[in-house]
C-alpha cells in the first residue's frame, strides 16, 4: 500500500470514528474530551470505537454520568418553608444493579408535607430528600440490570425514595417503568392518586355500570380521578365539595370530566337528596377523605350492605359511624393505603403492571387527564410549597427539573 492509500485509510477510519463519537455524545454516554480522542493513533481509535459502540449498546458505567445533582432535603421537621433546602447532592457510583435516573418532573402531595412536618405514618430517617411521586428517564443502567435501559422512563415502586432532586441512583427493583408515549404531567402524578382511585373502585365492590360513588373531597386529586375513571366505566358519582366563591366554576370542570353530580357538604343533609336519588341509584361505594360529620354523612345515603373506604382525614376528625347504619343496613368500613397496596403486591409484578397499563390506556384514549398542574423550576421550590399548602387549592404543585 502506498503512502497515498494509507493517508487516506487513515482520514477515512478518523473520519468514521468522528461519526461514532458524535453518536456516543448525543447518547449522553461520552466521558472522554474529543480533543483526547483527536490525539489517538488509528490503531488505538478502532480499539476506542468498538468499547465506546459496547458503551452506547448497554450504556453502563463506574462512574456517573450526571456530574451536578441539586435536591431539596430536610434535615429536620417543621414547618416546610423553613426546614426545606435546596442542596447539592453527591451521587454514589452506578452498581452493578443500580440504576442512574435524571428526574423529570415530581409534584408536591399532602403526604409529602405531612412528611416534613412529621406527622405521616412512615418517616425516613433524616436527613432525607422530600417527594414520594414522579418520573424520571433512565441516564445509565449497571451490568446487570435486565429489565430497563438507557432512555426508559420511570417512576417510583414505592414511597420514601425522594423524588424532589434532580438525578438519583437507585435499585433496578425499585423503580417501574411507563411507556414515553403519555404526557410528563400524567406520567408525574401517576402513582399515588390515580392508582389510589383505581384501586378503590375496584377492591371494595363489584361496581357495575349504572352504579353510583359518593364520594368527598371531590376536588382533591383522588377525586378528580375517580370522577374520569368511574365515568370510563358508566359508573355515576356524586361529588361533594366544600363551599367556596367559585362554585359554579368548579361545578363546571368537575362535571366536563364526567361527573354525574356535584353537590355542597350541606346538601348531604337536606331534602334535595331524596330528589337527586329519583335519577340515580343510591351508592353502593363511598370514599371518604375527609372524616368527622362528612364521612357520618356519607354512610347515611349508603345502600344497604354497601362499603365506605377512608383513604385521607383532611379534617382531622375521627370517622363516627352510626349504630343504626351497623345494624339496620350492614355497612361495611375500610381503610385503604395506597402505600401498604403496593409493599402487599411488591412481588406481584403483574397486579402492579395491569393497574398501570389500564391506567396508561385511559390517558392515551382521552378519558383520564391530571389535575390542573402549576409548573415551577427547583429554585422556586419555596413558591411551589407555599401554594400546595394553601386551602381550596385547585390546582397540583409540580417540580420540574
Amino acid at each position: 500500500m502506498n503512502g497515498a492509500n494509507v493517508s487516506c485509510f487513515a482520514f477515512k477510519f478518523i473520519r468514521l470514528h468522528k461519526r461514532e463519537l458524535c453518536r456516543a455524545r448525543i447518547a449522553g454516554q461520552l466521558c472522554r474530551t474529543h480533543s483526547q480522542h483527536d490525539s489517538l493513533s488509528p490503531g488505538h481509535l478502532l480499539l476506542s470505537s468498538r468499547y465506546m459502540s459496547h458503551r452506547i449498546h448497554r450504556g453502563y458505567s463506574s462512574k456517573s454520568l450526571v456530574k451536578d445533582c441539586r435536591g431539596l432535603l430536610y434535615r429536620n421537621h417543621g414547618d416546610p418553608s423553613h426546614v426545606v433546602k435546596l442542596e447539592s447532592i453527591e451521587l454514589p457510583p452506578v452498581g452493578a444493579d443500580r440504576v442512574l435516573v435524571k428526574m423529570l418532573a415530581a409534584p408536591i402531595n399532602p403526604a409529602d408535607i405531612n412528611m416534613i412536618q412529621g406527622t405521616y405514618a412512615i418517616l425516613p430517617d433524616l436527613p432525607t430528600v422530600g417527594g414520594n411521586e414522579g418520573v424520571g428517564q433512565v441516564a445509565e443502567v449497571g451490568s446487570q440490570v435486565t429489565r430497563l435501559k438507557v432512555g426508559d422512563w420511570v417512576i417510583p415502586r414505592d414511597a420514601g425514595l425522594g423524588t424532589w432532586r434532580t438525578a438519583t441512583v437507585l435499585r433496578e427493583e425499585d423503580l417501574i417503568s411507563l411507556p414515553s408515549d403519555i404526557p410528563l404531567l400524567s406520567a408525574a402524578t401517576l402513582s399515588v392518586n390515580p392508582c389510589t382511585a383505581i384501586r378503590m373502585l375496584s377492591d371494595f365492590e363489584d361496581l357495575k355500570p349504572g352504579d353510583s360513588v359518593i364520594q368527598n373531597a371531590a376536588n382533591s386529586g383522588v377525586g378528580q380521578a375517580v370522577i374520569q375513571i368511574a365515568a370510563a366505566r358508566g359508573v355515576h358519582t356524586i361529588n361533594v365539595v366544600r363551599d367556596r366563591p367559585d362554585l359554579q366554576q368548579l361545578t363546571d370542570r368537575l362535571k366536563a370530566m364526567g361527573a354525574t353530580h356535584v353537590i355542597k357538604e350541606e346538601t348531604l343533609r337536606r331534602p334535595e337528596m331524596k330528589e337527586l336519588f329519583k335519577t340515580c341509584p343510591r351508592p353502593r361505594l363511598a370514599l371518604n377523605g375527609v372524616g368527622g360529620k362528612s364521612a357520618t354523612e356519607l354512610l347515611r345515603h349508603l345502600q344497604t350492605g354497601g362499603t365506605m373506604v377512608t383513604y385521607g382525614g383532611m379534617a382531622k376528625q375521627p370517622v363516627t359511624v352510626p349504630v343504626s347504619a351497623l345494624i339496620f343496613k350492614d355497612v361495611k368500613v375500610r381503610g385503604f393505603w395506597v402505600t401498604q397496596w403496593k409493599k402487599d403486591h411488591s412481588q406481584d409484578e403483574v397486579a402492579a403492571r395491569g393497574m398501570l397499563d389500564e391506567l396508561c390506556t385511559l390517558i392515551r384514549a382521552g378519558k383520564l387527564s391530571p389535575p390542573a398542574c402549576t409548573e415551577h423550576s427547583l429554585q422556586d421550590f419555596k413558591k411551589a410549597l407555599d401554594a400546595a399548602m394553601q386551602p381550596y387549592t385547585s390546582a397540583k404543585q409540580v417540580l420540574i427539573m
